[in-house]
């Protein structure tokens, strides 16, 4: 039996979410930011929250609200968050209301989640990854500074959500690996104007049927006792047998989609009368009479919860706007890597190719740094990857730090949202370019936005190694360029190595950075077999060599004779077109200083700057097609800050503007640059 203490705390904070929803309501001018409430849902919301712990997590929903009362969050501090206040204390006011994040000893942690519904699932499920590898790490007595260890995690998802397929990405990961999470499915028979007969043809109870592992139940979320008890059992189950769970509970939907979608727009009074009838105050009411507690104690909860919300609506209101010169803090949280350091060229040693950097830059990095794994696909035992770029890593630091995944590009790049807030250091690899646009709804929705609208509270620490490039016919799907695409997404940084000393430097700053990190590493460089390329291999540098993101390179000089008679440029390029660049370099005797990008963001303007204003003249030379591409963009930011230094107009040459790489290999010469193509643009840039 329920204690009746508890039954009075729940029956309090379902008053509590009802006079919200009320003052909202009433509200309207003032509450003008876009919000939902949790009317009809507070029941499994309650009993959610009263069984967490600090040590456990949870990804609430947008409705969510009253998990977050039941959790010991306060009207008040809620409310900062609706009216989009400075003290809002998850987010500073850039984000929706009941869209939390939290870091403390108090509560259970809740990461930052976007908007776009479902996609919580996998960067929660990535939670429970990390949870159940530090517990392994734990068995084998590996010292770790974090010890999230023992925990639960908890999902939450609307049941129209269930039909995206990042959430069955997330259940197919939970199940095969037997995850500590468990996801409480809110089933309210819409989503927003569709109805469920509309979406889709089962529940999410009957849908996981048919992945083996996950455990599931059915409930009247409706009904606080019942979802109490199941709630208490199934949490206990899964702290103490560690594997996935599904909760379906069937909730009524009393208030609104949104305050901007409003249920008269779409529902009937039928529907609205059915789903009154299931309201979860007046069942609990009930209950609590039938118990003995009086008339009057309920009428002085009531009367107690409505003043106590009145008052704190009216304190948020007067509460402060955010500082408008703080919108663009907590983009990224500072690195530790700001200067080059250790031997790039170390005496006596050979030179390696630019795979086998990237391969001991990594081992390097596992051996120091136990919190440190890779996963992604093909990357495990069996291949090491299908450039050989992960080979003999599983063997030395086991299957547990170095695994394959299925082909979830979705999966692999969100899940390390949940990984880094539990203090792990995830490597991550799609394996071609051309296959990261599965993943880009994680990048953008979740990984790049999450440091700031948590105000740094959660900033995502990922490598993400993508192969980029063409070369020889690899054909449509495995020759493009994607970096223009990457550097549209702001919170992320990317970089571009073109030598196997870079690749490790980089590879080092890149991990060590607490922000989230794209390298993208050109297929044809990695084994120097595209001619011309011999220079991609290097002596490999020290194991402490490092080099800072957002520093290029000047990797061939100009004759100071041919800068002072206006006879040089400058070339600015990274990756493959490096290598075009210093082969065209060879008609024009000590006329052409190429640079090496490296880092595409952060940008090394101050170099870029200085080389334009040195030369006069300059070439960016980029292998991605040429219209509106990044190279494109930079030559309008060179022009703005040199132009008074310019001779000629800035040139771009990059790929002929085709959807897609052919394969045939001529075709392939055809659309890309080259060494002649870059020597004809710099003699016409030349004779201006």
């Amino acid at each position: 039996m329920i204690a009746t203490e508890i039954l009075l705390k729940a029956y309090r904070l379902m008053c509590t979410a009802k006079a919200m929803a009320v003052t909202y309501e009433a509200n309207r001018p003032i509450c003008k930011y876009v919000h939902s409430t949790s009317r009809g849902h507070e029941a499994i919301q309650l009993a959610a929250a009263f069984q967490l712990l600090p040590c456990d997590y949870v990804s609430p929903y947008y409705r969510d609200e009253s998990m977050l009362l039941g959790l010991g969050f306060t009207p008040y501090e809620m409310m900062l968050q609706l009216l989009a206040k400075g003290n809002d204390i998850f987010t500073g006011g850039r984000e929706y209301y009941s869209h939390p994040n939290y870091r403390g000893d108090d509560k259970p942690n809740i990461i930052h989640q976007s908007s776009a519904t479902g996609m919580q699932a996998i960067p929660t499920t990535g939670i429970a990854q990390g949870i159940k590898y530090l517990e392994k790490l734990r068995v084998d007595n590996v010292e770790l500074k974090v010890t999230n260890t023992n925990a639960v995690v908890i999902c939450s998802l609307g049941d129209a959500s269930v039909t995206e397929g990042e959430v069955s990405e997330a259940f197919q990961f939970a199940a095969l690996h037997q995850l500590p999470i468990i996801y409480l499915v809110q089933d309210n028979g819409w989503g927003i104007s569709v109805t469920s007969d509309e979406a889709r043809t089962t529940n999410a109870s009957e849908m996981v049927k048919g992945l083996k592992g996950i455990s599931r139940i059915s409930i009247d979320g409706s009904d606080f006792l019942q979802s109490y008890e199941v709630m208490k059992n199934v949490v206990e189950e899964v702290r103490r047998e560690r594997h996935p769970f599904l909760v379906h509970a069937k909730v009524p939907l009393l208030g609104h989609h949104t305050s901007g979608v409003r249920k008269e727009f779409y529902r009937t009074e039928e529907d609205l009368a059915k789903h009154a009838m299931d309201d979860p105050g007046p069942k609990l009411r009930k209950k609590l009479a039938e118990l003995g507690v009086t008339e009057d104690e309920l009428i002085q909860i009531e009367n107690e919860t409505a003043v106590a919300v009145a008052n704190d609506f009216n304190a948020a209101i007067a509460a402060p706007e955010p500082d408008p010169s703080s919108v663009s803090d907590f983009v990224f949280v500072p690195t530790p890597v700001t200067e080059e350091k250790g031997e790039r060229s170390p005496a006596g040693k050979e030179k390696i190719l630019m795979v086998d950097a990237g391969l001991f830059a990594i081992r390097e990095i596992m051996e120091q740094y136990p919190e440190a794994l890779l996963y992604g696909q093909d990357v495990g035992r069996r291949l090491g990857g299908v450039f050989r770029e992960a080979a003999t890593l599983a063997e030395q630091f086991g299957d547990h730090r170095v695994f394959n995944t299925a082909i979830q590009e979705a999966y692999i790049i969100g899940s390390t949202v949940g990984m880094s807030a539990v203090g792990l250091k995830p490597i991550v690899e799609v394996q071609f370019a051309d296959y990261i646009y599965p993943g880009l709804n994680q990048l953008v929705t979740e990984i790049s936005k999450s440091c700031y609208l948590s105000c740094g509270k959660f900033p995502v620490q990922t490598l993400l190694r993508v192969p980029i490039g063409a070369y020889g016919g690899g054909g449509p799907y495995h020759s493009g360029s994607i970096e223009t695409t990457l550097l549209s997404i702001k919170g992320i940084k990317i970089v571009y190595p073109s030598n196997a000393a870079d690749m490790k430097g980089l590879m080092k700053a890149a991990f060590l950075d607490p922000n989230p990190v794209v390298m993208l590493e050109h297929k044809g460089l990695y084994w120097s077999k595209v001619p011309g390329t011999e220079d991609a291999k290097t002596v490999e540098p020290s194991a402490d060599y490092i080099i800072p993101l957002g520093k290029g390179n000047i990797i061939l000089q100009a004759n100071d004779n041919c800068i002072e008679e206006g006879e040089s440029c400058c070339v600015i390029t990274y990756g493959m077109g490096v290598y075009w660049a210093k082969s065209a370099a060879k008609n024009f005797a000590g006329k052409i200083e190429v640079i090496d990008l490296r880092t595409l963001f952060p940008l090394d303007e101050e170099l870029i700057f200085t080389s334009v204003k040195k030369h006069g003249k300059c070439l960016i030379v980029t292998e991605e097609q040429q219209n509106n591409s990044f190279a494109e963009a930079l030559a309008g930011r060179i022009c703005k800050a040199c132009f008074k230094y310019l001779d000629a107009p800035v040139d771009v040459l990059g790929a002929l503007n085709l959807p897609a790489v052919p394969m045939n290999i001529a075709l392939e010469k055809e659309m890309l640059p080259n060494a002649e193509k870059v020597t004809d643009r710099i003699r016409q840039l030349l004779q201006n």
